[in-house]
């Protein structure tokens, strides 16, 4: 795990401790506070070290994956008492295949259950390995149209479609020992739409109605944007409110419509409030 900066200006003062500091001359002092050249930090914790009012801290730490194990068992009461578990998410966890396998691995020696949450862009190699580690499955699907997803994402979905049905074969031959939830963001303007979502739900009745238990469409959240900002980045979304009641309660109409169990579909997350 990465450890990543973040910057509280409110308690900067002055010093220039940090800009010393940095190894890579990454940081400067200029009008309006401190700027970061992020093209050239690598997050190595220096400024934030040298930092003697705590304007900069570390968010995250560097962590193997034997003491990851050990710091998630102490919650062990916690799983045992909710019948829970961990879920090995991210970012996406197969970008780290070896040590996400090396913690659920841990984790099931411990008798914890392990879900796995993953988008699927990876190779059937290391997809294989993880299922057989993992009690639950979380598949992102966010669109089925290809170009639609190279739109939003940046690449095709060729490899997340063809992996997500072998997937369902591994988990349909576990026999019951293992679950499939799919997931799909709720995002408007982009997977939020009629077009998107039934054809979404006819790729799931087609070819994965007997595996799938759970269709979740999880509400947009712009909770992020303080990220965004902390990271000096511009975020597309960031004037986009929450959506309405209203509007889940389509968007699961929308899901329900192609002749799946509708107890399959579940619409999660925050609404905003209306006035009146």
């Amino acid at each position: 795990m990465n450890p990543r900066s973040q910057w509280l200006e409110n308690r900067c003062i002055g010093c220039n401790s940090c800009l010393e500091a940095c190894p890579r001359r990454a940081l400067s002092r200029r009008p309006e506070g401190i700027a970061r050249d992020r093209t050239i930090c690598t997050a190595c914790g220096a400024c934030a070290e040298a930092c003697p009012a705590n304007a900069m801290q570390v968010l995250g730490i560097e962590m193997d994956a034997a003491g990851l194990v050990k710091e998630l068992l102490k919650d062990r009461a916690y799983f045992d008492k909710s019948q829970g578990g961990v879920t090995l998410s991210g970012g996406e966890p197969t970008l780290q295949p070896d040590f996400t396998a090396a913690v659920a691995r841990g984790l099931k020696q411990a008798g914890v259950s392990v879900a796995l949450d993953t988008c699927g862009a990876c190779s059937w190699t290391v997809l294989e390995n993880l299922l057989s580690l993992a009690d639950v499955v979380l598949y992102d699907l966010k669109f089925i149209d290809p170009e639609r997803h190279r739109q939003w994402t940046g690449r095709t979905n060729q490899v997340i479609l063809k992996n997500l049905l072998l997937a369902g074969e591994v988990i349909w031959e576990s026999g019951g020992s293992k679950k499939l939830w799919i997931r799909t963001p709720l995002i408007p303007g982009a997977s939020a739409t009629a077009e998107n979502l039934q054809a979404i739900g006819d790729f799931i009745k087609q070819n994965l109605d007997s595996v799938v238990q759970r269709w979740e469409l999880y509400a947009f959240n712009n909770l992020c944007r303080d990220k965004y900002r902390r990271l000096g980045l511009d975020w597309q979304f960031a004037g986009v409110p929450l959506m309405a009641r209203a509007q889940l309660d389509q968007a699961g109409a929308w899901a329900r419509s192609r002749g799946l169990d509708p107890q399959v579909v579940s619409v999660t997350g925050a609404a905003r409030l209306e006035d009146g």
